[in-house]
């Protein structure tokens, strides 16, 4: 079986784990999670997720752990368990809300997961450091090609979302968003400009369409490295979508050669003085032929998985971006302003009395923005108000919402049939027939 350098899988793990844990440490500076998983009143959870709750106070030592697990993940000690426990807390993280959701979570979760069946510690790790039997500079290929075939997906997928008219024709939603950006020192002035949301538009097609293949072509892989670095540092300081750019900044390295990665270990080793016979050890590692055969099979799975998941929506009628079933877990990034404005009313049945709700009073303003234009979001919320007004002493309340929609400027639209009593309606992966139709094409993938 083919092999390759064990140091392009070092450098990753060590990356990924600081920027998971700095990641952790700014949603615990930031206060977030106080705000975002414990004030709450109600969590909108995952179709069967239900399960996967935040709990209390306690969900600060969620993080803590799962901050402590990334960081023994970049230190490469106890690297099989802290990688497990890495994957079960931020995956348990990741769904105790949908309204935070976010495709980079999901690459995260993903990530970790591939990275459980991977010998990432058995180079410049604290495991090789105290077992010296384990270290290796040699490992299977194809252990460092999955983790480029991951980033493949999330890149190629991400720029096939971008081939629809609203985002090539008509520089949607970057025509909203650049402008309110034009306080900016020195492109500021510049991103007000006329044009320069379909040169963005164009240029982020194409960036994310062909960045994987020029990172793996030697002679064009520095620029296309620098292309990175701009394209993600721009996303960073224009839009608030956390430690994303600066981990693909990071995890876009494993593209480089075997030869990079050994030279930046060595450097690391020598400042540190651990020895050549430990940054550069003369050995194999290989997995029996029944393992290796398992882990494949496990990886081809995963893989075929991802392919198809993004086509999902074509399952369902209706325009992707209105109804957004199979709109989530797709790899679209960035490709919508969507707002809505929800009314809900509980209608006694028994007393005909009836109540239009405060939606304040139940969600927080991240909520009722998330909620209000996702429909799994607004049945939940709709059998939360339910079971709420069952316990005030309402008999088989009914609940009803008038909800209207604006999509990338289009004028508002009613959302969801507001005769429909959504108390009655059932989650599933089925379509939801109560969606009314969306009065215009958006042509594309």
């Amino acid at each position: 079986m083919k092999q390759s350098s064990s140091a392009p899988l070092a450098v990753f793990r060590i990356a990924f784990g600081l920027m998971l844990c700095i990641s952790i440490l700014r949603f615990w500076l930031n206060n977030w999670i106080e705000e975002l998983y414990i004030k709450p009143h109600i969590f909108f959870s995952y179709y069967g997720f239900d399960w996967i709750k935040p709990i209390g106070t306690s969900t600060y030592l969620l993080f803590f752990i799962c901050g402590l697990s990334a960081l023994l993940v970049a230190m490469g000690w106890k690297y099989r368990i802290s990688i497990i426990t890495l994957f079960l807390s931020f995956t348990y993280i990741e769904l105790m809300d949908k309204t935070t959701y976010l495709n980079h979570y999901y690459f995260v979760s993903l990530t970790c997961l591939v990275m459980i069946f991977l010998p990432a510690n058995v180079c410049f790790s604290a495991d090789a450091w105290k077992n010296r039997e384990i270290l290796a500079d040699k490992v299977p290929a194809w252990t460092v090609d999955i983790l480029k075939l991951l980033l493949a997906t999330v890149y190629i997928y991400a720029g096939l979302a971008k081939l629809n008219s609203d985002w090539l024709l008509n520089a949607m939603p970057l025509k909203f968003w650049l402008p309110t950006k034009n306080d900016l020192p020195v492109i500021g002035p510049l991103l007000s400009t006329a044009w320069i949301p379909y040169v963005f538009s164009w240029f982020g097609a194409a960036y994310d369409l062909t960045i994987v293949f020029f990172l793996s072509y030697r002679k064009t892989r520095l620029f296309a490295y620098v292309t990175v670095i701009v394209f993600h540092g721009l996303t960073a300081l224009l839009f608030q979508i956390g430690m994303f750019p600066y981990v693909m900044i990071v995890a876009t390295l494993i593209f480089f050669s075997a030869d990079f990665h050994q030279k930046l270990i060595n450097k690391i080793g020598k400042m540190l003085k651990l020895g050549h016979s430990f940054t550069a050890p003369n050995k194999s590692f290989n997995y029996t032929p029944a393992t290796n055969r398992v882990i494949l099979t496990i990886f081809s799975v995963l893989i075929v998985v991802q392919l198809l998941v993004p086509f999902r929506y074509l399952l369902y009628p209706g325009e992707l971006f209105w109804t957004e079933e199979g709109y989530r877990f797709s790899w679209r990034v960035m490709l919508m302003e969507k707002n809505g404005y929800a009314t809900f009313y509980v209608h006694d049945s028994a007393s005909d009395k009836k109540v239009i709700v405060n939606n304040y009073e139940f969600l927080t303003p991240l909520q009722e923005k998330m909620m209000s234009t996702q429909t799994d979001m607004i049945l939940q919320y709709a059998h939360f108000l339910k079971n709420h007004y069952v316990a005030l002493g309402f008999k088989n309340p009914k609940v009803f919402a008038d909800v209207f929609v604006t999509l990338n400027g289009r004028k508002n639209a009613q959302f969801i049939d507001p005769h429909v009593d959504l108390a009655t309606q059932e989650d599933s992966f089925k379509h939801k027939n109560w969606i009314l139709p969306f009065n215009d094409t958006i042509k594309g993938f």
